[in-house]
């Protein structure tokens, strides 16, 4: 009895952060942005039942040479913007958002690069932390 509850914890616990979870709304995949351009990254985080208290974003960005990316959960690149995250209704029917205007370093080199989002939270009424880690990828032209 007593596996089966901590079962039943570990899933109740796997369904809470993904009812938490944050997508990037913009840019799409493929977006192509020149060096030294402005860019709005848009968090959005889709609607819950489960209580939350956002505590920050990172966003960070990397040239993709001729190797590939890295995964942002062990490479950030440049960082662009690390500070609070604090999402809002902007329109009916839209999830919670928040735009961050950033730049693309003038040192971007020319191909696929990739946006890395960091975005930590703590869940549910015990504050559990909770931390993942999103991208997409854009064309530095």
């Amino acid at each position: 009895m007593k596996h089966i509850l901590c079962w039943l914890a570990l899933l109740l616990l796997a369904a809470v952060a993904c009812a938490q979870s944050a997508v990037i709304g913009y840019p799409p995949n493929g977006y192509t942005v020149s060096p030294g351009a402005s860019l709005t990254v848009q968090i959005q985080c889709p609607n819950s039942l489960t209580g939350s208290e956002e505590v920050a974003i990172v966003i960070g960005f990397q040239s993709c040479r001729t190797n590939g990316c890295i995964s942002p959960s062990s490479f950030m690149g440049q960082i662009l913007y690390n500070g609070p995250f604090e999402p809002q209704y902007h329109e009916p029917m839209t999830p919670l958002y928040e735009n961050f205007t950033v730049q693309v370093p003038s040192s971007a080199a020319t191909g696929t690069a990739l946006i890395g989002v960091v975005h930590v939270t703590l869940i549910g009424a015990s504050y559990y932390p909770y931390m993942e880690v999103l991208n997409t990828t854009l064309t530095v032209s």
